[in-house]
């Protein structure tokens, strides 16, 4: 498993300690330590289009004033970990945003955009591209295993709304099994089969669509 776009530490949980009583300088240092993965999860999960015409600063910029002024409803009741509360933050953020910037409510801007920038796959692509192809078949040279993680990225685009977005919180934002668990409602044991049902539907996907790795042909 990747690590994590989230930081875990001790620290974390010694600023939260701190926070609770009220040190302001503790509150802030939580929240910059977070900034970096709020603007990571905004660059991935936030529409190409609507990136072109909002600055990704603002939107982290919203979500963190908005996490600074529910801070102290969650330090009295920490419903879920730090991390995933914060997250949620900025999804819904992140929604908000598109739905403002949409061109038209009958159009999926999510399905019309790559879900990576046009200097091809990222690594976690890459790693996740290496998981579905057998080891001993995935061609050595990088630009055929970019080529195989690009039909992936196409894959994970055709997919159903629920099964995208179980495979982008494993394989992109290196959520755990139990942290997705927490963050749709469910428990371990069906979350974990919900992810295996996501990777199954995925291969059939590239096989439908002539995707798969050819490599053996």
């Amino acid at each position: 498993m990747a690590k994590s776009i989230w930081p875990l530490s001790d620290q974390t949980e010694e600023l939260l300690a701190a926070a609770k009583t009220g040190n302001s300088d503790a509150i802030n240092a939580l929240l910059e330590k977070h900034r970096g993965a709020v603007r990571r999860l905004v660059e991935l999960r936030l529409d190409r289009k609507v990136q072109r015409r909002v600055d990704v600063s603002d939107v982290v910029q919203d979500v963190m004033i908005e996490a600074s002024g529910r801070l102290d409803k969650y330090l009295d009741d920490p419903v879920m970990a730090f991390h995933l509360w914060l997250r949620q933050i900025a999804w819904d953020r992140i929604i908000d945003t598109y739905r403002r910037h949409r061109v038209s409510a009958k159009r999926n801007m999510d399905r019309e955009q790559p879900m990576t920038a046009a200097t091809g796959p990222d690594q976690s692509t890459m790693d996740f591209a290496g998981q579905l192809c057998d080891p001993a078949m995935t061609p050595a040279t990088a630009a055929t295993q970019r080529e195989i993680a690009e039909r992936v990225e196409t894959g994970i685009e055709l997919l159903g709304d629920q099964d995208r977005e179980i495979i982008i919180m494993r394989h992109y934002e290196h959520l755990s099994n139990q942290e997705i668990a927490e963050v749709l409602g469910l428990n371990a044991p069906a979350a974990s089969m919900r992810y295996l049902r996501a990777v199954r539907r995925l291969r059939e996907v590239l096989e439908e669509n002539n995707l798969a790795d050819e490599s053996d042909a």
